[in-house]
């Protein structure tokens, strides 16, 4: 099958489309500058408009367009309407589940082992003893129940954690070990560690907020990977201050970036990071490469993965 791909990645990006498909025309568009009038392509390839502003002129002026695959996990920032209904639409779900449910368990992993508050500077008032926590029957709430979540899941299993996780289908989790529940305020009741990892949609903002936190088991540790959107911000800081949260282990927050002198910078109990849970040495890889093998599919005329539900909104 010849295929035209329009390209609004990186410069690097044609040349990594060629390597696996030699055969494939691809077609670099700056993500900012005037188009050709006459541009045109089967398949694009993109970021959302805030990386990549001309997209939404490509798709208008694409009229060959056949598919569409943005290069994000998420879609909130992506505007899904513009794009033809009877045109597929993809993107990276679940590519950074790895890097992000290693972040998790390290975060689970700081809070119960008092990091970095139990590293020494000077001699202690006593050597050889520490009130320290274990992950070892702890109770571990996943807000979502998509490939991140369940890389979590699959990780902290193996430390003895007993894992809930809600979802907005009633159906069973199809791992086990792994509980399915239909309530947030529940499980937020159930949870030591209550992990934010659903898609930001209309729907689930803010999916929790202050029903959730005064539901929460007392000395709850909050983490949210998902958006900052999904978290009642003002909600959270009463429960921090109240001690009801004891921790929240943020990298996700609202706004991006987070102003100077933000109160999420300064409060005791947050463990605050710029959004990069999703960082490993072969991010970029990880950014085009399923792209790369849903174009093998699309060549092949088979389902591609990570196909957007555009009612759900991911």
């Amino acid at each position: 099958m010849s295929v035209r791909v329009l390209s609004l990645l990186g410069p690097d990006a044609p040349d990594r489309i060629r390597s696996v498909a030699p055969e494939v025309e691809v077609l670099r568009v700056p993500g900012s500058a005037p188009l050709d009038a006459d541009l045109d392509g089967e398949v694009v390839v993109t970021h959302a408009p805030k990386h990549t502003p001309n997209v939404l002129e490509v798709l208008r002026t694409a009229s060959s367009l056949r598919w569409v695959h943005v290069a994000n996990t998420g879609m909130d920032g992506f505007p899904i309407d513009a794009v033809p209904d009877d045109v597929l639409l993809t993107c990276n779900r679940g590519a950074s589940a790895t890097a992000i449910s290693e972040w998790v368990l390290a975060s689970m992993l700081t809070f119960v082992k008092r990091f970095p508050a139990t590293w020494l500077h000077e001699p202690p008032p006593l050597w050889n003893f520490a009130d320290l926590g274990t992950l070892e029957g702890a109770h571990l709430g996943l807000v979502g129940w998509g490939r991140i979540a369940q890389a979590i899941a699959r990780r902290a299993l193996p430390f003895g954690v007993e894992v809930r996780a809600f979802r907005r289908r009633a159906e069973p989790s199809g791992m086990d070990g792994v509980t399915i529940v239909d309530s947030v305020p529940d499980l937020a009741a159930w949870s030591d560690h209550l992990v934010v990892a659903a898609a930001a949609t209309p729907a689930t903002r803010p999916v929790v907020g202050a029903g959730v936190f005064s539901a929460a088991k007392p000395g709850l540790h909050l983490v949210n990977i998902a958006r900052g959107s999904l978290v009642d911000q003002d909600a959270l800081r009463v429960a921090l201050d109240d001690g009801t949260i004891a921790r929240a282990s943020l990298d996700v927050c609202e706004p991006e970036p987070l102003p100077r002198g933000h109160w999420l910078y300064e409060h005791p109990a947050v463990n605050l990071t710029a959004h990069v849970s999703w960082a490993t040495p072969t991010a970029v890889d990880m950014m085009i490469e399923p792209f790369l093998a849903n174009l093998q599919r699309y060549q092949a005329g088979e389902p591609l993965d990570g196909e957007v539900d555009r009612t759900a909104g991911y």
